[in-house]
Order: C-alpha cells, then sequence, then structure tokens
C-alpha cells in the first residue's frame, strides 16, 4: 500500500489555465484538512486562494510532501520545474507525481533525493507486489464505482457517497485505486500499473476485513465495456467482492470515448452485465442507484432523464454536483 506524507504543499508550476491544475484543485476541495498551502514557479499564475509557502515555509509547518497539482496535456513534467521541485527535496519534502513521466528519470532529482533522505513518488508508477487473490469472503460492507466508460465520474462518486456517510455518522473510508484518488486519500494501489494476475489480489489487500457496519467505497476504474481497459475493471470488481455497485454513466455518450465502433448497451444490460460477472466473487452483488454525470443537459432535460431512468430501473438516480448522492446513501444503509 502505498502511503504519502501529509500535509501537502501544492505545486502548481507555471500554469495558467485551472483546468491544468485539475489534480491541485481536486486535492483542495477533497481533502482540504490534509493541504497545508500552494506553491508555484514564477511564471505562473493560477492560484488554488490558499496560502502561499515556500517548500522551506511548509516543511517548517510540518508539511511532508510536494504534490505535482498539475496535468497537462500529454502528462509530460517540463525541465524547467526541475529547480523547484530540488528545492523541496532540499527542504526536506518528498516530491510526489501522477505525471506519465517519471520523477526517477531525472538524475538531477534522484541525487537531491538522496542526499536529503527523501522519496520521489510516482503515483502512476508506483504498483506494489501482492498476492493472487483468494476469493474469500471478507467482514464489512464494500460498495464499488462502476462505469459505462472511463472518465464519467466514478471517484467524484465514491468521494461523494463516502462524504455523505460519514455526515451520518457511519464509518465510511474511501479506497483509491487510481493516481489522483490517492493523493486525495493519502494511500491506496494504482490499480492499471499492478500486474494483471495480482489485480484481484491488490484489491483484497486494499479492502481488508472490517467491523460489520463500516463501508469500504472503492473508487471504480475503466469498464468492463472498454475494449482496451476491461481487465483491470474486472480483476478489481472479483476483489473488492462488492455487496453493492453505482453505475457511473454520461448520457452524452453514445459509443466508448475513442472508440467508436463500441456502443454502449442500455444501462439495464450493463448493470446485468456487471451484476453476473460480480456474482463469482459475492452471490449477494446487488445495484443500488445510478451516479449520472448530467453536465451536457440543462435542467429541464436533466429532470426528465432522471425521472425517465428511475421510472425504468427502479433505482435511485443521482448526479452527484446537483443533487448530491443522499439516495445512494439511504440505499447503502438499508443494505
Amino acid at each position: 500500500m502505498l502511503v504519502l506524507r501529509q500535509p501537502y504543499l501544492l505545486y502548481l508550476g507555471d500554469a495558467t489555465v485551472k483546468s491544468d491544475c485539475k489534480t491541485a484543485f481536486g486535492l483542495r476541495d477533497w481533502c482540504r484538512e490534509a493541504v497545508l498551502a500552494e506553491w508555484s514557479h514564477p511564471a505562473g499564475s493560477v492560484t488554488l486562494d490558499l496560502p502561499r509557502l515556500t517548500p522551506r515555509q511548509a516543511a517548517a509547518k510540518g508539511a511532508g510532501s510536494l504534490i505535482v497539482g498539475v496535468a497537462p496535456t500529454g502528462g509530460s513534467l517540463p525541465e524547467h520545474w526541475l529547480d523547484d521541485l530540488e528545492a523541496a527535496l532540499e527542504a526536506g519534502l518528498d516530491v510526489v507525481s501522477g505525471m506519465h513521466t517519471r520523477l526517477t528519470s531525472f538524475p538531477k532529482l534522484v541525487r537531491a533525493a538522496e542526499r536529503a533522505g527523501c522519496r520521489l513518488v510516482d503515483v502512476r508508477h508506483t504498483g506494489g507486489t501482492f498476492g493472487v487473490a483468494s476469493g474469500k469472503k471478507r467482514a464489512g460492507k464494500r460498495v464499488l464505482t462502476v462505469g459505462t466508460d472511463c472518465a464519467l465520474g466514478k471517484k467524484y462518486t465514491a468521494l461523494a457517497i463516502t462524504r455523505a456517510l460519514k455526515n451520518r455518522g457511519l464509518a465510511a473510508t474511501f479506497r483509491a485505486t487510481g493516481q489522483t484518488g490517492i493523493m486525495i486519500a493519502g494511500e491506496g494501489i494504482p490499480m492499471d500499473a499492478t500486474i494483471s494476475d495480482f489485480i484481484a489480489g491488490a484489491a483484497e489487500a486494499l479492502s481488508p476485513a472490517n467491523a460489520p457496519g463500516h463501508f469500504d467505497v472503492i473508487e471504480g476504474q475503466g469498464s468492463l465495456l472498454h475494449p482496451a481497459y476491461a481487465a483491470v475493471t474486472l480483476g478489481l470488481l472479483h476483489g473488492s467482492q462488492p455487496d453493492a455497485i453505482v453505475l457511473c454513466h454520461d448520457p452524452a455518450r453514445l459509443t466508448i470515448e475513442e472508440y467508436p465502433d463500441f456502443p454502449i448497451p442500455p444501462l439495464q444490460e450493463v448493470i446485468d452485465y456487471y451484476l453476473k460477472v460480480g456474482s463469482l466473487t459475492n452471490g449477494r452483488i446487488r445495484c443500488i442507484g445510478l451516479s449520472i454525470n448530467s453536465s451536457a443537459l440543462d435542467e429541464a432535460a436533466w429532470a426528465k432523464y432522471r425521472i425517465e431512468l428511475e421510472s425504468t430501473l427502479k433505482l435511485p438516480v443521482c448526479d452527484p454536483v446537483r443533487s448530491g448522492v443522499e439516495p445512494l446513501a439511504d440505499a447503502l444503509v438499508a443494505l
């Protein structure tokens, strides 16, 4: 299990567009208690409206890691950021990145980390070593967010459900399976960096046996419908052994994104498919609702769509941004 040192100093590089800093904004919004301050390259103009501290100032206030909060097109780490990252290491901070470019590919940073006794953490490339799955049922309750496609709200939905359960005084833990989720949670397993034979075993390790009333809310990855990424989804589903799934969907997508020859089936078929496959390791698996990314719909169209889905599927339908996830929390409490 990868564990990050908190609290965080969020690095915004030289970003001038807010959308390039979605990782930093996500950390600010979902784990504010773990975020100490922000810092950026002199050429940067984006701000999170947080206190601005240098690495040395942040370290003096107890910071443990500098998080690269920028995700530019292509996922490459610019070389003109290296002096800033070296300064963070010299101040005693771990440097954490979710970029495709590995921090460890820069000898300058490797040497600085060795001198300071700090870590270079490439979240996207830190799949650990896990055993094969046992398939044994574990105590506690588990809910997994699944999807009709990639990048349509599985992480956001899991975070929102976790918060809703905690607000009710219930024990709930968000289990991160991707780089941004791991940064938010402070720990987790990057499932897409785990060897395929051991994904289900990693999912078992991620959500171990727990108290009967405790909820593990597991961040989904990929989609069983995806021609490229279904493998990680399948392993995560089997190893999670979820008691409940929440199907996440974007109604604006009629086909898998960037795969126009792969249409998205009717949602009842998708639900049935997940339940059939998931029943291998949990015969009592059920779908307790849908989380819809309705950003492409106006209010009237969203209301019409939601009512039609609820009538057809006989399940609660939410958009976490527009209306929250209380109906999904109600369904989980009733398990």
